[in-house]
């Protein structure tokens, strides 16, 4: 079939990859504008810019998709779209141009999860098992009906990051596979099932740790951040990051909330319940670290995160 292929960040490249790789046309890729990164404030072109350059695929640019952007579409007659994680809703008459309309590759097993951060939700949640979902596009937020799913375990000290990754390779075959269904004709979707669960976009203020919460939230919390918006905490006044942390073992001593003391040469901080290990923090202004060796560096014999 002949694609428009919608999406901005790493996790999308994967898909755009295989799609690419196979026997349909991609007549062009949509992707958010150049965007300015790094302390130099240097424009970028998005990962899916970049990777549709090197695969000498054509891209429009729109951080919306307009008019404008509707009419360079419509101009190309796709008979289907594909959208990963563009960062922009699709909506009529643009979500009826191609023949068979879109399809969306999402990371959760629909309806947990919709929205804009579901990989993040499901961490900060707990979740045991999520997956990705390919759907029809529909007005309503993530909200069609499902052409396939796949199952993941969630690894017990995946961060985001880790988590996105696999789900983006899992998820770039699954959506290939529903783009060769949908082209066959062999295609079915269903209706979602269960009652949905909402991942809305993250801010700086949900990377918080709140120490008085249980070992498990504390620690779902952190990886569900990681890295993006990114976990921290407060210590004497300044602001530290928290990069990486594990469950301490069982004979761990009890810590008060927040409270921090050397484990051998780990560095181990108390929750509402039992302690956690924090292998790597970043002080305001400094470089990623190990967080041993920036306790020891701390003037006050007995900080408190959070204080």
């Amino acid at each position: 079939m002949r694609l428009v292929f919608a999406g901005t960040p790493e996790p999308a490249v994967p898909s755009l990859r295989r799609l690419a790789a196979s026997a349909h046309d991609i007549a062009a890729v949509v992707t958010r504008r150049d965007a300015p990164l790094g302390r130099k404030r240097v424009l970028t072109p998005s990962p899916v810019a970049a990777a549709a350059e090197e695969l000498g695929l054509p891209a429009i640019r729109a951080d919306r998709l307009d008019t404008d952007a509707t009419e360079r579409i419509s101009a190309l007659r796709p008979e289907l779209g594909v959208i990963v994680a563009y960062g922009g809703l699709v909506r009529e008459p643009l979500l009826s141009t191609p023949s068979h309309g879109w399809i969306n590759l999402h990371f959760s097993l629909l309806p947990r999860w919709r929205g804009a951060a579901p990989v993040q939700h499901a961490l900060i949640a707990g979740d045991t098992v999520t997956g990705a979902s390919v759907f029809r596009l529909v007005a309503e937020l993530d909200a069609g009906d499902v052409y396939a799913e796949r199952t993941l375990a969630v690894p017990p000290d995946a961060t985001a990051g880790d988590l996105l990754r696999s789900l983006a390779d899992e998820g770039a075959d699954l959506l290939v596979e529903t783009v060769d269904a949908i082209a066959s004709g062999r295609a079915v979707a269903r209706p979602q099932e269960g009652e949905p669960t909402y991942a809305g976009k993250l801010a700086d203020a949900d990377g918080a740790v709140h120490w008085a919460d249980p070992e498990g939230a504390v620690l779902g919390r952190i990886r569900g951040v990681t890295p993006e918006p990114g976990a921290h905490t407060t210590v004497d006044g300044g602001r530290v990051k928290i990069h990486a942390v594990r469950a301490a073992p069982a004979d761990a001593p009890t810590l008060a909330p927040g409270r921090m003391t050397l484990l051998g040469r780990e560095l181990l901080v108390g929750t509402g319940t039992r302690p956690i290990l924090v292998d790597e923090v970043q002080p305001a202004g400094k470089a990623r670290m190990r967080a041993a060796d920036w306790w020891r560096g701390l003037r006050d014999d007995d900080p408190v995160a959070g204080s």
